[in-house]
């Protein structure tokens, strides 16, 4: 198995309602080894306050790359480095699960992460023994930056989750 950090920025709050904007990957393994992706907007409709996330203007956006090739450059990424099932983690898989899995399905046809996904607060909620420490892992055990920049934000959730497993999380990377 081979976790990956996935983190995304969209325009909206999701696939129905706007376009994913850009999105960052990190395979914990190798925090080395990232991928990141922009991808123009695929609807008319978008939110500026949820774009303005992102960091990026309506007219950079729709300078972007075309999803389907962006699609297919992840997936060749998450084949390329996976050493057997990929698995697909995040800070919110609520959120970024539905935009990478709506984007490989509308565009690829498939999704190389399979239909699950894990979420790192839970996780470290059951390392803990305590549900209501839900959000403690990302002062604690961060160590890059929170900055909107979906490499360096799924690079500081790996970071975390590496320091999990120090922790005595059982999970191997």
């Amino acid at each position: 198995m081979s976790y990956i950090v996935v983190d995304v920025e969209s325009d909206n709050q999701s696939p129905a309602t706007g376009s994913m904007v850009c999105f960052g990957a990190v395979l914990v393994s190798d925090t080395s080894k990232t991928f990141y992706g922009k991808t123009k907007p695929v609807m008319d409709d978008w939110n500026p306050e949820a774009l303005a996330i992102s960091g990026f203007s309506r007219k950079e956006h729709e300078q972007f790359d075309e999803p389907k090739e962006v699609m297919q450059k992840f997936a060749e990424w998450v084949e390329n480095v996976s050493d057997g099932k990929p698995i697909f983690i995040s800070d919110n898989p609520a959120f970024d699960w539905q935009w990478i899995n709506y984007y490989f399905h509308k565009y690829l046809g498939r999704n190389p992460f399979g239909f699950s996904a894990r979420r790192i607060g839970d996780l470290y909620c059951g390392l803990v023994k305590d549900a209501s420490k839900n959000y403690e892992w990302k002062k604690k055990y961060r160590k890059t930056t929170h900055d909107h920049n979906p490499v360096n934000d799924a690079k500081g959730n790996a970071e975390a989750l590496i320091a999990m497993q120090k922790l005595k999380l059982k999970i191997r990377f």
